[in-house]
């Protein structure tokens, strides 16, 4: 049991540390995170202005995040400081 946990523990990391996939995570839940708003602005276009200033505040978040995720990735893999 243990030894499956550390193999399955270490194929999460793998597969975390792995830039471009970990941007692609990022995409797909940036495109999730803007399905809903816009449903939202379906039902109710009256509050159409707070819906879409609260979608682009948290879009440019998730943006900044993916950012940073891309360059920490590419600075472990190519400049790696714990050699």
């Amino acid at each position: 049991m243990i030894v499956s946990l550390t193999i399955s523990l270490f194929w999460w990391e793998e597969l975390i540390m792995n830039p471009l996939i970990s941007v692609a995570f990022i995409i797909v839940a940036i495109g999730l995170a803007s399905i809903r708003p816009s449903v939202g602005i379906a039902r109710q276009p009256e509050a159409e202005g707070k819906i879409q200033g609260l979608l682009l505040l948290t879009l440019t978040f998730m943006e900044a995040l993916t950012i940073y995720r891309l360059v920490v990735a590419l600075t472990l893999l190519f400049a790696n400081p714990f050699i």
